[in-house]
């Protein structure tokens, strides 16, 4: 059974995104194994999640992989003192590798953060596109735990396993970004030939042999992760332009550029997954089919519900990665779009980029313990809650608590401090009658009136400028 999408709508006019900018296919695949249907259904419920670019990459505090890329595009440019050429560049930048000291990392100050802001899953970058892996991997010496290394001497090295124990201990789905594309071995881009854009730099056919050793080599390491590093949950994987070429959509621009078949058996890869780590959620991104198991809208929010399961990664900041003095979204935006995302049927996962010391800007910090502050407050409306119609009006934005009469409706506030109208008219046309409607966060009585299209709130005088809320005020309907 495919099904179609829906359109989308940008929440903010301008993201500043790297890499693939429209991360969906045009066609959804039910996963059709059980144990992956429910475990997509268990993370639906989840709502908030943390997703973390982090590699050598943020000593420059530049985009992360991107740089290396050979393409003329406004993310990859080589800038700095090692710029003047490509391959004096790249040669600097994998040379990085050998200043890498992250002396701050402590994901156990992470696990903190996120969990009092409301995250309920983990997403961590194992290995993006440069090839440097950030998990002790026996496929290349690229990699955190290498002697090359400085960090690993440190008793903590194998940074991708101290972060799924310390997030795993406090109950937090596990995921594993891993990029299917790997710029750094010489059986993707070849020594042979000069690297031309982000694709394999060879024809796959007419060099199997070599193709085959990328397709083991890749089959290994995902086998590592899924072996090593205990109960992993989600298979996310980035780089859709390794494909089958069969998969390619010439409507969709970056996907033009895809000219060789670069089929790496997903089939093989999904099957040993989920033999070691049953019920595996496999995020094979815009590859339509039954392993792209949600699909990932990339620093866009849908305009209406869509019809399978999704999530929108947002960066907190400007950038994926780390940038010094980067510009954080405010605590506001963060609650308000995650509001717009829950009230569509989706998540929202977050991303912060860690600093080459190991530990996350100050400003991350502030803004999840703000975050943290609203959901103490309104988190049951956002947990296990699902889409209802009309969805939003205006600046009300409702969602519904699953297998129960509650609706909540989130009013946004166009500043921090929130202040309340005289009457809140909430419409919502199938209510019969409304048992009782409270204010999260105030203990203070509300009246209100059933109206042809809803009900109208009567807000006290008092309540309207005095009620403590911040960023977005949630009703609660019982009826």
């Amino acid at each position: 059974m495919k099904r179609l999408f829906t359109v989308f709508l940008l929440v903010f006019g301008c993201f500043k995104a790297f890499g693939q900018q429209h991360n969906m296919s045009k066609q959804y695949v039910p996963a059709g194994d059980p144990a992956v249907e429910q475990k997509i259904a268990n993370w639906q419920d989840l709502k908030f999640g943390l997703f973390m670019h982090w590699g050598t990459y943020s000593q420059w505090g530049v985009v992360e992989s991107w740089s290396i890329c050979p393409e003329d595009e406004g993310w990859t440019q080589r800038r700095g003192p090692y710029g003047a050429t490509y391959n004096g560049y790249k040669a600097a930048y994998e040379n990085l590798q050998t200043t890498f000291n992250p002396t701050k990392f402590n994901p156990e100050k992470w696990v903190k953060a996120a969990k009092d802001a409301g995250m309920k899953y983990v997403i961590f970058t194992t290995k993006h596109h440069d090839g440097f892996c950030m998990f002790d991997t026996k496929e290349t010496d690229y990699k955190i735990t290498s002697s090359k290394t400085p960090f690993s001497s440190n008793p903590r090295s194998n940074v991708t396993k101290e972060i799924f124990n310390a997030f795993r201990k406090d109950n937090f789905m596990i995921g594993a970004y891993f990029s299917k594309p790997d710029w750094h071995t010489e059986n993707y881009w070849w020594p042979y030939f000069p690297p031309k854009d982000r694709n394999v730099n060879y024809d796959p056919k007419k060099y199997p042999e070599r193709w085959q050793k990328f397709k083991d080599f890749t089959y290994n390491q995902i086998s590592e992760l899924m072996s090593d590093y205990g109960k992993v949950d989600i298979l996310w994987l980035d780089g859709g332009w390794v494909r089958p070429k069969s998969s390619v959509d010439t409507t969709v621009e970056w996907q033009r550029g895809i000219k060789f078949d670069q089929d790496i058996d997903m089939p093989k890869i999904a099957a040993m997954g989920r033999q070691k780590q049953p019920g595996l959620i496999v995020v094979d991104r815009t590859v339509a089919g039954k392993y792209e198991n949600y699909t990932t809208p990339e620093q866009e929010v849908p305009a209406v519900p869509l019809d399978h399961p999704w999530e929108s990664c947002i960066t907190m900041g400007n950038s994926w990665s780390y940038v010094p003095g980067d510009h954080y979204k405010s605590v506001q935006q963060i609650v308000q779009l995650l509001v717009k995302i829950v009230s569509r049927g989706g998540n929202l996962l977050m991303n912060i980029g860690p600093g080459p010391d190991g530990d996350w800007d100050p400003v991350a910090y502030e803004r999840l313990q703000g975050i943290s502050q609203w959901m103490k407050i309104n988190g049951e409306g956002i947990y296990a809650s699902q889409s209802v119609a009309p969805y939003s009006t205006g600046n009300i934005y409702y969602t519904k608590a699953k297998n129960s009469n509650t609706i909540y409706a989130f009013a946004l506030s166009d500043q921090e401090k929130v202040i309340l109208p005289a009457t809140v008219s909430i419409k919502l046309k199938d209510i019969k009658k409304v048992k009782k409607v409270t204010l999260l966060g105030s203990t203070q009585n509300l009246k209100w009136k059933q109206v042809t299209d809803g009900i109208d709130i009567s807000i006290p005088a008092k309540l309207q400028k005095t009620s403590g809320l911040n960023e977005a005020a949630g009703f609660k309907i019982v009826y």
